[in-house]
C-alpha cells in the first residue's frame, strides 16, 4: 500500500562529470518509488488527555521470546518503525520478562529511545504479582532494567486481581513513580466499570487519573466492552487501545480452523454458537477485503479503528509482512454498510 510505503531513493551510475549511464536503468513501465519517509511517519493521534502524538496501531510483543526469536523480532519491530509506527506494547508477563529483554535491546541497538512511545503492562509477572505497593514498584524496576530504560510512557496497570491491593494504595504509589519520572501516564488493563468510576473518584481527590485502556476487544469479541466499560471510558474520555485485535489470529483469515477462535468455553451450545459466528465473520471480512482489495486482518483493524473510545489497537505479528497487512487498516476507510454488514455477521 503505497500510502505507508518505505522510502527509497533512485540511484545513477553516473561518472563524476559526465552523462549518467543508462545500462541499470529502471524500464518505463517500472513501478514508481516512494521517495522520502513513509507517510505513515506523519499519522499520529493523541492517547488520552495530553498523552503522547502516537501511531493509530500498536505494535504488541506479546510473542516476543515466546513463538517468535529475537532477530526475527527485531525485523518486526525495524518494519514497523519504517512504515510510520511508533509505539511498542510490552508486559512484564510476556514470556516472564523475555518480551522486554528482546524489545530494550532493539531500542538500544537502533538508538531509537526518545521516538519510540514505551507502553508497558505490569501486576502480572509472577516474582511480583498483583498491585500491592511494594510488588508494584519492584515490577516497574525489574521492567525498567529488562527493557533498558529509565521510564515508561505508558504505564498498565493489570486489573486482572482486582483483590490484591486497595486501588488507593495502588494509585498512590503510581503517583510517586510518576513523581519520580519512572512513568508518564497512567493506563489500566482488565479494570471492570465500577472500578474505572472508582479511579475517576479518588482522581477528583488528587490521585493520578487513568487516561488510557487496554480491553481485550474485536469484531467478533464484543460483549465484554460494548457496555459498561464503553460507556465509562466514553464518559470519562478514556483512550481505548483494545487488545486481542484479531482474536488470536483468527481474524487474519488465515486460520480456518473454527476451533482457533481464541476463547474458552464449555458446553456445545455455545461453542456451535462462537463457531458459526466464527464463519460468518471471516465471510463477511473476506467480502469486504476483497471490495477494498486489502487483506481480512487491516479490515479487522479498520473495523475496530471505527469504534467509538477506540484510538489504537494493539496488535502483534509473526512476520515482518504481517506488520504490512496491519497497518494498511490505519488507511481503510469503511463505509457504513460495511460496518453493518460485519456487525450483522457477528449477531
Amino acid at each position: 500500500m503505497a500510502f505507508f510505503g518505505v522510502g527509497t531513493t533512485a540511484a545513477t551510475d553516473a561518472p563524476a562529470g559526465g552523462p549518467a549511464s543508462t545500462t541499470n536503468a529502471p524500464h518505463p513501465s517500472a513501478p514508481i518509488p516512494v521517495q522520502g519517509p513513509a507517510l505513515g511517519r506523519g499519522v499520529r493521534v493523541a492517547l488520552g488527555e495530553s498523552g503522547p502524538a502516537v501511531f493509530p496501531l500498536i505494535l504488541g510483543g506479546a510473542e516476543f521470546g515466546w513463538n517468535v526469536d529475537l532477530e526475527s523480532s527485531h525485523e518486526i519491530l525495524d518494519r514497523y518503525v519504517e512504515l510510520g509506527g511508533n509505539t511498542v506494547h510490552t508486559a512484564d508477563a510476556f514470556a516472564s520478562g523475555r518480551s522486554e529483554h528482546i524489545i530494550g535491546q532493539w531500542i538500544r541497538s537502533r538508538g531509537l529511545r526518545d521516538d519510540i512511545v514505551l507502553a508497558v503492562r505490569v501486576g502480572g509477572h509472577l516474582d511480583n504479582p498483583g498491585l500491592g505497593p511494594v510488588n508494584l514498584v519492584r515490577s516497574v524496576e525489574a521492567s525498567l532494567t529488562r527493557l533498558g530504560t529509565d521510564r515508561i510512557d505508558v504505564l498498565y496497570l493489570d486489573g486482572s486481581d482486582a483483590a490484591s491491593a486497595p486501588l488507593e494504595d495502588t494509585l498512590a504509589t503510581a503517583e510517586w513513580l510518576i513523581e519520580s519520572g519512572k512513568a508518564r501516564a497512567l493506563g489500566a488493563f482488565g479494570f471492570s466499570a465500577e472500578r474505572l468510576v472508582e479511579a475517576r473518584i479518588l482522581a477528583s481527590a488528587g490521585y493520578p487519573r487513568i487516561t488510557v485502556l487496554d480491553a481485550p476487544y474485536n469484531v467478533l469479541r464484543r460483549q465484554q466492552f460494548e457496555g459498561d466499560v464503553r460507556l465509562v471510558a466514553s464518559a470519562q474520555n478514556v483512550a481505548v487501545t483494545p487488545s486481542h485485535a484479531l482474536a488470536h489470529g483468527f481474524l487474519s483469515g488465515r486460520h480456518r480452523n473454527r476451533a482457533r477462535i481464541g476463547y474458552s468455553v464449555r458446553g456445545s451450545q455455545l461453542v456451535g454458537s462462537l463457531n458459526r459466528r466464527g464463519t460468518r465473520t471471516l465471510r463477511a471480512l473476506d467480502a469486504v477485503a476483497g471490495n477494498l482489495q486489502v487483506p481480512d486482518a487491516a479490515v479487522a483493524v479498520a473495523w475496530l479503528l471505527a469504534q467509538k473510545t477506540v484510538v489504537a489497537p494493539i496488535v502483534n505479528a509473526y512476520a515482518p509482512q504481517h506488520v504490512d497487512e496491519l497497518v494498511q487498516g490505519v488507511g481503510v476507510q469503511l463505509s457504513r454498510a460495511q460496518l453493518a454488514e460485519l456487525a450483522r455477521a457477528t449477531e
